[in-house]
């Protein structure tokens, strides 16, 4: 199991000593997310500042962006890293997409990611083998790569394309076209083991590939202290609250408390919701276990359910060194 570190949201100035520092500890990989920030900027200073970490995005909202541009960067950073740039994507939810980004949130969200990403690997074959760019899609119509705009062939056109998604559809597209599948962080083993990975193996199965040819990289809350588990509550709370995630909670029959976080969030009322979080539903979703125990813990309870994992607390040097530098050991061990 690869051990991995997510990049906090921090300006771009503060990125490269957060990088050599995951890469000096032993992180297999440095993701980076789009909340505050643009998510592709830091993975240059990453592959810039480090010679064996990979890096990714987790996520790059995907229906914000055109193909074209997911492609060229893409491109640019699979070279520039030497190979060690993952594009992960995701989809967002339609509130966002439609309020912040100001686009057009699509009748089928797997049917234009799928898209989407078939239209990213068309520009890759074009450039790297000269054939003409063609796709003509319901959602994206693309037949024009003249030279001027044709960046070429690089020594690393194999990019891994994760995608990331709570319910099933995206988990089977993630089987049936990527090489990767980012966890929600609101998740539970049982979530995944009833519920993405069949999904994952049914779309495995539709496309005639091995279980080998994806990874599936799971974000984990978990808690050591009581301070830990008081934050770890106020986020599930929060995502539990968003109703195209309510199929976890309906997984255990919590339905009618997914719907009272909903309304207490319509109604901006999120300082009551993290009293809504029992310790039953705390436990499904964070792993809480002393410091000592954790490597054994997490390795217990995603034991043939994740490829790659991450935890949600943000890597930032110089907090919980010693804490991060035991974890990876006990893991690797």
């Amino acid at each position: 199991m690869h051990f991995d570190a997510s990049l906090p949201p921090v300006p771009l100035a503060q990125v490269t000593p957060i990088a050599r520092a995951a890469e000096a500890l032993g992180f297999d990989a440095l993701w980076t997310s789009e909340t505050q920030h643009d998510p592709f900027f830091p993975c240059v200073l990453i592959a810039e500042h480090t010679q064996r970490l990979h890096m990714g995005t987790a996520i790059a909202v995907s229906f914000a962006r055109s193909p074209a541009t997911l492609a060229y960067k893409a491109w640019d950073l699979a070279q520039y890293s030497q190979g060690r740039f993952i594009l992960g994507l995701g989809t967002q939810v339609k509130a966002h997409i439609e309020r912040r980004f100001g686009m057009p949130w699509p009748e089928s969200p797997v049917g234009k990611l799928r898209e989407q990403i078939l239209a990213i690997r068309a520009f890759w074959q074009s450039w790297q083998t000269g054939a003409p760019l063609n796709l003509r899609g319901e959602y994206y119509r693309l037949t024009l790569m003249s030279p001027f705009f044709n960046p070429g062939p690089i020594e690393y056109p194999s990019i891994p394309i994760y995608i990331a998604g709570v319910n099933t559809g995206l988990a089977r597209l993630a089987g049936e076209t990527c090489q990767g599948f980012h966890v929600h962080p609101f998740h539970s083993p049982r979530y995944l083991r009833e519920v993405i990975v069949p999904a994952i193996e049914e779309g495995l199965r539709r496309a005639d590939r091995q279980r080998q040819e994806i990874q599936i990289s799971v974000t984990a809350f978990v808690a050591t202290s009581e301070q830990e588990k008081a934050f770890a509550r106020s986020q599930i709370a929060f995502y539990a609250s968003t109703p195209s995630y309510h199929s976890v909670m309906a997984l255990y029959g919590w339905q009618d408390l997914a719907e009272r976080l909903s309304a207490h969030a319509a109604r901006g009322e999120w300082g009551e919701m993290p009293a809504l979080i029992s310790d039953e539903v705390l436990n499904e979703f964070c792993l809480i276990a002393p410091e000592a125990d954790l490597a054994a813990a997490l390795r217990e309870r995603y034991q043939g359910l994740a490829d790659r994992l991450t935890l949600y607390t943000p890597f930032i040097p110089g907090e919980k060194d010693a804490f991060w530098s035991r974890l990876i050991r006990e893991l690797n061990g």
